[in-house]
């Protein structure tokens, strides 16, 4: 259980997420998932990083029981930095990251893939950000990397999922396979980008981050903010145990 890494072959690395049952993580394993990528992506013999998972799915964002059972507004304040600090790493990673999303790819995991350079797809994963179901805000800004505007406010508003077949259609998706497939398929496109000298793939990532159109670092902060306002409000817990008890949302 945790964040294990591998190295299938030269050039690439595998970092793997593994939080039974679901990949719902805690504030230490954003904030471990973060250093891991930092550190893999400063490695000079790696030229490109594969973000898998183990289990039934993806990630299914925050573990919700952590911060409910944590008192005040402590465990907020500290999941809303340390997922901020596991997108930024992706983001701002040395090399190209390719997500090789199966299962549910939900809240948190919206960030991560949203920040990805690439994504590979099986063909059982689903994308959303149930947010407004669980008392939170956020992760708008990685959805809309994904999906038209439209599309990704009314995922937002609803608070339902997309599968990967759509996410191809609209070309934020790179390839979609069967389940079995997936690993081979990601290591495959890594293996494509690899093949290019480290140096330039670098330079390639900081230029392409800095003509992109949307600060995504304090887009997404500026979203949290809404987050704990929420929570000021009352609004956040009253979701949250909602949920976390099985009931039918208000």
């Amino acid at each position: 259980m945790g964040i294990s890494t591998a190295r299938p072959e030269p050039g690439i690395a595998v970092v793997t997420v593994d939080f039974p049952p679901v990949n719902a993580l805690p504030v230490q394993g954003w904030y471990d998932l973060a250093d891991t990528v930092r550190r893999t992506g400063t490695d000079l013999h790696v030229r490109c990083i594969v973000l898998a998972a183990a289990g039934r799915g993806f990630n299914a964002g925050v573990d919700l029981k952590e911060v409910h059972r944590t008192p005040g507004h402590r465990a907020l304040t500290a999941v809303n930095r340390a997922c901020a600090a596991a997108f930024s790493a992706v983001y701002e990673c040395e090399v190209p990251v390719v997500a090789a999303v199966h299962g549910h790819c939900l809240g948190g995991g919206i960030g991560l893939v949203g920040n990805a350079d690439a994504v590979v797809a099986s063909e059982d994963a689903v994308f959303g950000l149930p947010e407004l179901d669980r008392g939170a805000l956020g992760a708008a800004t990685h959805l809309a990397r994904l999906v038209p505007q439209h599309l990704m406010r009314t995922l937002f508003y609803t608070a339902r999922t997309v599968g990967a077949q759509e996410l191809h259609r609209h070309g934020s998706v790179w390839q979609v396979v069967p389940r079995g497939e997936l690993a081979s398929a990601a290591v495959r496109l890594a293996r494509d980008i690899a093949a290019k000298d480290g140096s330039l793939l670098r330079l390639a990532k900081a230029a392409l981050n800095g003509i992109d159109p949307v600060d995504v670092r304090r887009s997404y902060r500026y979203e949290q903010g809404f987050t704990f306002e929420a929570a000021l409000d009352g609004v956040a817990d009253r979701l949250r145990e909602s949920f976390l008890s099985g009931k039918e949302r208000p």
